[in-house]
């Protein structure tokens, strides 16, 4: 019986300060081995400005091409925080104020402190489903196969906790790691026959430069685990028969 399709997953990260520089994103990498462990395969990441049609464009080319797409950015109370009306404009639904949304905000800012502005984060496309938010209330949100999350770290990870259990998956990815002091150049004819031994694997090597010392980490992955463990034995051996000893891990 064949094996279903890989649930695939996309990450936009929308924001003019990540393009600038002035802030790094933290994101991707807890999202990429979250998503891992998930069975789910991070096929794409994208950046673009805090501009209407460019995240439209984006949400859009996305959401056809995989599973699902994660979203991080422009979901705050200021003018520049457009990803939420960028969303519905994408799907081509109204940006509404559910009660729901509202009564969250309620919950946290008494008075005059929920202003106009801080309504903002209660509007979001018809028809969206709402993602907790723990840590500042102000939740995202699901539509189709896009979720749309918080780009403060700390925020969105609470986010992802929340929602992680519902996304459909596959059989988890796990990886071996054996590296070596050999040049890419000296094990690049080998590795493109062990990966032609293992298709259903992705064999990829990372050189590095520790202890002094110029050398490449080899890093196979997949869901078979005895596929995984007999691409491991075969980088151990292609290294030997190049006259040096595998390391196991990443060299520190």
């Amino acid at each position: 019986m064949p094996e279903p399709a890989p649930v695939t997953a996309a990450i936009l990260i929308i924001g003019n300060e990540i393009l600038s520089g002035r802030t790094q994103d933290a994101n991707v990498a807890f999202l990429a081995k979250e998503l891992g462990a998930l069975g789910i395969r991070m096929r794409e990441i994208r950046v673009v400005p805090d501009i209407e049609e460019e995240i439209v464009a984006a949400v859009n080319a996305l959401r056809e091409r995989f599973s699902l797409v994660f979203t991080t950015g422009g979901i705050g109370p200021t003018h520049d925080d457009i990803t939420s009306p960028s969303v519905a404009k994408a799907f081509g639904v109204e940006w509404v104020r559910p009660p729901a949304a509202v009564a969250l905000l309620r919950r946290h800012y008494t008075g005059d402190d929920l202003n106009e502005a801080r309504l903002r984060m209660a509007t979001v496309p018809e028809g969206a489903t709402l993602i907790d938010n723990p840590v500042s209330t102000a939740p995202g949100f699901q539509i189709g196969n896009v979720y749309v999350l918080a780009g403060v770290p700390a925020i969105m990870r609470a986010m992802f906790e929340g929602l992680k259990s519902r996304l459909p998956g596959g059989r988890p990815v796990s990886s071996r790691t054996v590296s070596t002091f050999l040049g890419e150049g000296a094990i690049a004819a080998g590795l493109g026959a062990l990966q032609d031994r293992f298709p259903e694997l992705e064999i990829g090597s990372y050189p590095f430069f520790r202890r002094g010392k110029f050398g490449t980490a080899l890093v196979v992955r997949g869901t078979a685990e005895a596929a995984l463990e007999k691409a491991a034995d075969g980088l151990r051996g292609l290294i030997r028969s190049l006259g040096e000893e595998p390391i196991d891990g990443e060299v520190a």
